[in-house]
């Protein structure tokens, strides 16, 4: 990551971070830009700008970064409402729809994302596009037993579906509720908003990767002459 990038990542963490008040219960999103909104939120608690914060992780990484940085962290069972969650995408569309999944933690983003009374998204501009699937597959968790069938079913709505291998690991991705992910290419998605919930309906299929009407700010990190800057939408 060029140095210019990770300052950038860092600009649009700190002004999610600034989003955050006293007092608040705050969703800790998953991923590189997402953590530098963590380790800013942890920042402005030791300077004493903010007080009485807790964090609701979607991810064993959002957990270790939180306390890595001093957030106090709390669940969803003690709770019965998270005032802001933060988030990153792996694409964003003009009508603020997402894919997420590339860290193979969205079923638990999901959960917290939309119950946040506000969803804060941080991305960079490379995850801007015109149309949703455009570069990103759609993940889906998948209880292990179903692989087979659910593969099949996904085939039938137009979908390319693949196992998602590890990385440095014999065998695929295990998420944090020990299923799979099968990652989908659809050359079109005309319609999220069904895309979604017809994934869903499969029998086996945890939670899919895409997340519609529940974005309210979309803070986007660009680099404009070699400058890293912020912008919203």
């Amino acid at each position: 990551m060029s140095d210019a990038v990770k300052v950038m990542k860092q600009e649009v963490g700190k002004a999610a971070a600034q989003r955050v008040e006293s007092g608040m219960i705050v969703g800790l999103g998953t991923g590189s830009t997402t953590a530098c909104a963590i380790e800013s939120i942890g920042d402005r608690l030791k300077k004493g700008e903010i007080s009485n914060i807790v964090g609701v992780p979607t991810s064993f990484q959002a957990e270790v970064l939180a306390k890595q940085y001093g957030i106090p962290l709390t669940t969803l069972d003690a709770i019965d409402h998270i005032d802001v969650a933060i988030d990153g995408a792996d694409e964003v569309d003009p009508q603020k729809n997402l894919i997420k999944g590339g860290g193979a933690a969205h079923t638990r983003e999901k959960v917290v994302d939309y119950l946040a009374k506000t969803f804060i998204v941080v991305v960079d501009e490379g995850k801007l596009v015109d149309k949703l699937g455009s570069t990103f597959k759609v993940p889906v968790e998948v209880i292990p037993m179903a692989i087979s069938p659910v593969m099949r079913a996904l085939e039938a709505l137009g979908g390319q579906p693949e196992l998602r291998m590890g990385i440095k690991k014999a065998g695929p991705v295990v998420t944090d509720q020990g299923n799979l992910v099968i990652d989908v290419k659809f050359d079109d998605i005309p319609n999220p908003v069904e895309l979604e919930q017809k994934i869903n309906n499969i029998p086996g299929v945890l939670e899919n990767g895409v997340f519609v009407n529940c974005v309210n700010t979309v803070l986007v990190g660009e680099i404009k002459d070699g400058q890293p800057g912020v912008r919203e939408f």
